[in-house]
């Protein structure tokens, strides 16, 4: 996962913010250690072609709804992207376009139909040699509801955890409707509580060649970098579902509308 996360919340006194923050903290450390793509000895990392592997209920928890979303945003939104999500990595540190030929074998790689989930006994199997699995667009927003939950064990339920774009709110501060939370595009602050926000765009990382900018969102479907000025907000009751909704979005553009739609989730979304 990687990135800074940051808590914010009220308790009874310093004692108890002491216990709290430490046990989130631990948590989030613990879900790193299975969903990090960055560390060689992650769990995640450990998923590949062969025979069934069990795996840990967070990791099946996170990978069933990956495997929904990727359904039903016809593959916008796929977790074994990676391949071509690190090419375009590469690009815009060199400032040269992958190449024909690289992202082609990058792409074969690609399909979130090469990951089996069997839920009768919790296990993975993954179809095709050479399937990674990435879960950078979905971790962080299941890390931000879990260091929620584990706020709330301690007692502590009026609380807001943020990793970048995405963040999870619990109960509204003493005294207030909500917590204000700023949504791109809008003038006011919306006040928000036990709710998820996760914001996805271009607006950071990109790369630009000959006049035409290339996103660091990856259509998976076609292995290249979104090209259309996209901002996407996606408001859910979970971070796992609005963090991997507001990038499948991203792809989409409006035609992420009906699905916002399907999935009950609030909508803002910016394209130019």
């Amino acid at each position: 996962m990687g990135g800074e996360f940051r808590l914010t919340f009220f308790a009874e006194d310093a004692s108890r913010a002491e216990r709290a923050a430490k046990g989130a903290y631990r948590r989030i450390a613990e879900l790193e250690q299975i969903m990090s793509d960055y560390r060689p000895s992650s769990e995640v990392r450990g998923l590949v072609f062969g025979g069934s592997q069990p795996v840990s209920r967070e990791l099946f928890e996170v990978l069933t709804m990956a495997q929904e979303i990727s359904a039903r945003t016809d593959g916008a939104f796929d977790v074994t992207a990676g391949p071509v999500v690190k090419l375009w990595r590469n690009a815009r540190a060199t400032g040269r376009l992958p190449g024909a030929i690289e992202l082609a074998q990058a792409r074969s790689f690609v399909g979130w139909q090469n990951v089996k989930l069997d839920p009768k006994y919790r296990s993975v199997t993954i179809l095709r040699d050479g399937v990674l699995i990435d879960l950078g667009g979905i971790a962080k927003g299941y890390s931000c509801d879990e260091a929620v939950r584990i706020l709330g064990s301690y007692g502590v339920k009026s609380a807001i955890v943020q990793a970048g774009g995405d963040l999870v709110v619990g109960d509204a501060p003493p005294g207030s409707e909500g917590w204000p939370v700023r949504i791109p595009g809008e003038e006011e602050p919306r006040l928000l509580a036990n709710c998820a926000v996760s914001t996805s765009g271009d607006t950071e990382q990109f790369i630009e060649v000959d006049g035409v900018r290339y996103s660091h969102i990856v259509d998976p479907r076609t292995g290249v970098g979104v090209t259309n000025r996209v901002m996407v907000t996606v408001i859910a009751d979970r971070g796992l579902v609005s963090d991997p909704l507001a990038t499948a979005f991203c792809v989409m553009g409006r035609a992420g509308v009906s699905v916002a739609r399907d999935f009950g989730v609030s909508l803002v979304l910016s394209v130019e």
